[in-house]
């Protein structure tokens, strides 16, 4: 009764008015799953092919190949698979593909298939999401990292940094992290009014001021702080995106002009002079040099997050781990294209005692999936955006869903999720 009936995809538009596919499996029982993938502005070169159409139709941006492949090849290979066994649909799929990086039948065709037999598998169990993948050993909610101020790609601001985010680690539980974060929030909205400075939001929800700084950024989001009563509960992570800073061995932002010796002393300041416990792509994807430089003077006292670095990719985690860079790695599906993959580099990451934190892209929709996986493999970190934006709150909502149903079982790490920050 599990077996694969009928599998149906669709382009649907992102929270960026960008077309993305969406997917709906049938399985023989009637029951249904639906996914929707998600679109990456700041993308790693390595990163899994997201399929477009070209031409000038929505921008070039369409999915109609990709929905094609779906409703095709996709649909034609699923067929009387068992959505029980989700490795083996994942390693049939990536078998028709035929290609390194999915770029035959799209990553994001592929990662809408993927996603939603698992939803259907969960749904004919009688079970949320995160339990038919966890098992009864998912109840670790994870600590929010909520971007309230947003830079680089993700804004048309003067901050070339991409992400400031307001961590509550200092909650006992994920409803209390969320009503930290939120009260911060909108005390940050209220204090940037005061000086003048638009509240308009960006791609993730955040504020996009035009700060002279970085340094002012992270200030701005300590006296929020401050001015909403929770100062001494939350801490700051940073997403500074450098692939995007970086042209000829030199990374240029906000009137700087380094090298990377130059980048790891200035990241390193930061962390001894702020509360920052998360440092997210602060070099380039392929500076690796500069990563094992920054990993050895800064790795043991603040965590050092690998997104364009390692893309979700077991091969490029693989070689961080041999080469000690970084201590954690940032998840998103869409980088890989399916969730056995997904799930796979994770428990490399584990092994070797890489920290994983569960993440959007800035092209989002009403899809909670990620909110789910986080539970499921008690990652303790998410990132998904400020506590504004429909498709941010979405997953911020799963989650206080998830808390609900685990009852006395839910577990919140708060500075635990941190073990390298000293308070």
């Amino acid at each position: 009764m599990t077996a694969i009936a009928r599998t149906h995809g669709r382009q649907i538009l992102d929270s960026r008015g960008n077309p993305t596919v969406e997917v709906e499996v049938t399985l023989e029982s009637g029951a249904t799953g639906r996914a929707a993938v998600p679109s990456g502005a700041s993308t790693g070169v390595h990163e899994a092919l997201e399929l477009r159409d070209g031409g000038q139709e929505w921008g070039g941006k369409g999915v109609g190949k990709a929905v094609a492949n779906v409703n095709g090849e996709l649909a034609e290979a699923a067929r009387g698979l068992d959505a029980a066994n989700q490795r083996a649909l994942d390693e049939r799929l990536i078998e028709l593909d035929g290609t390194p990086n999915k770029g035959r039948l799209g990553a994001n065709a592929i990662l809408g298939v993927s996603l939603a037999v698992a939803h259907a598998a969960a749904a004919e169990a009688g079970v949320s999401l995160f339990r038919f993948l966890g098992g009864e050993e998912a109840v670790t909610l994870p600590v929010p990292m909520l971007n309230v101020i947003n830079g680089g790609a993700h804004a048309q601001n003067s901050i070339d940094l991409q992400e400031f985010m307001l961590v509550p680690a200092g909650a006992d539980t994920f409803a209390e992290a969320l009503r930290v974060g939120a009260e911060v929030f909108h005390a940050l909205k209220a204090l940037l009014h005061e000086r003048g400075f638009s509240t308009a939001v960006g791609d993730e929800g955040g504020f996009a001021p035009d700060l002279d700084s970085s340094e002012e950024a992270i200030e701005a989001v300590l006296e929020a702080a401050e001015r909403a009563g929770h100062r001494d509960r939350v801490a700051i992570a940073l997403d500074p995106a450098a692939t995007e800073l970086y042209a000829d061995g030199h990374y240029r932002f906000e009137g700087n002009d380094e090298v990377g010796d130059e980048m790891v002393q200035y990241l390193t300041r930061l962390v001894e002079r702020y509360p920052i416990v998360s440092i997210e792509d602060g070099l380039a994807e392929d500076d690796w040099a500069s990563w094992r430089a920054l990993t050895e003077v800064a790795g043991s006292s603040v965590q050092l997050v690998g997104d364009d670095l390692f893309v979700t990719n077991s091969e490029r985690l693989r070689r961080g781990i041999m080469e000690n860079v970084g201590n954690a790695i940032l998840i998103k599906v869409n980088q890989i294209g399916t969730l056995t993959e997904t799930l796979d580099t994770m428990a490399m990451a584990r092994e070797a005692g890489y920290a994983c934190v569960m993440s959007h892209r800035s092209g989002e929709t009403e899809d909670t999936t990620i909110a789910d996986l986080a539970v499921a493999t008690n990652s303790g970190q998410i990132k998904t955006g400020a506590p504004s934006r429909t498709d941010r709150v979405a997953k911020y909502n799963q989650l206080l869903r998830i808390e609900e149903e685990l009852g006395d079982r839910a577990v919140y790490p708060g500075w635990d999720a941190f073990p390298r920050f000293q308070r």
